[in-house]
């Protein structure tokens, strides 16, 4: 997830369902790192969402740790969004 307005911005966070835990934010960082994470994301086929409020909840959270339950919400419709695109994407590559 990224912010373009003031300056960049950017959260990666990963979930994995099978492990029953929350997401977790894995990196996050400001101006120069953002970017760096933006085009790690992009390199690596991983979809960027742009949502300047949720980054700057996410900005709060420790690399390494899961969300906190205030931003489940916020985050499942970012995960829901993202699991819709890679299925359209997957009926296209076939």
């Amino acid at each position: 997830m990224s912010n373009n307005r003031n300056h960049k911005k950017a959260v990666a966070i990963k979930y994995e369902p099978e492990k029953g835990q929350a997401p977790e934010v894995i990196a996050k960082g400001h101006h120069q790192t953002a970017e760096r994470i933006i085009e790690l994301a992009k390199e690596n086929k991983v979809n960027v969402i742009e949502d300047s409020k949720l980054v700057n909840e996410l900005l709060k959270v420790d690399v390494g740790m899961n969300i906190p339950e205030e931003l489940y919400q916020a985050v499942a419709q970012v995960l829901v969004f993202v699991e819709q695109i890679d299925r359209k994407l997957m009926r296209y590559r076939k």
